[in-house]
């Protein structure tokens, strides 16, 4: 089993993903491209102390960039939203 801290990469901080924090209680995470749900919700209840009750993954591909006449490609990535149970939140994201 891969380590908490190697599933959850960074956090993602968004106008999107502020709204959703404000709205719904969701936070939103860039993750390992293998992590599956219950990973993802085991290393953020594992790292923050928190309760969650949804997870919702997307999968992100990259983009073909060109630089003059050569061209290459973005890595593929994987985004989480995580809904938190009503009254906890992640002290990391309140600024």
């Amino acid at each position: 089993m891969k380590q908490a801290r190697e599933i959850i990469i960074a956090p993602l901080i968004t106008e999107k993903s502020s709204s959703l924090q404000n709205q719904n209680n969701s936070y939103t995470f860039k993750v390992s491209i293998n992590a599956n749900k219950i990973e993802i919700r085991q290393a953020i209840e594992k790292i923050f102390n928190v309760h969650v009750l949804d997870v919702n993954t997307i999968r992100q591909f990259g983009k073909v960039k060109r630089m003059g006449r050569f061209s290459g490609k973005r890595a593929d990535w994987k985004k989480a939203v995580v809904k938190l149970k009503e009254g906890d939140s992640i002290k990391e994201f309140d600024a």
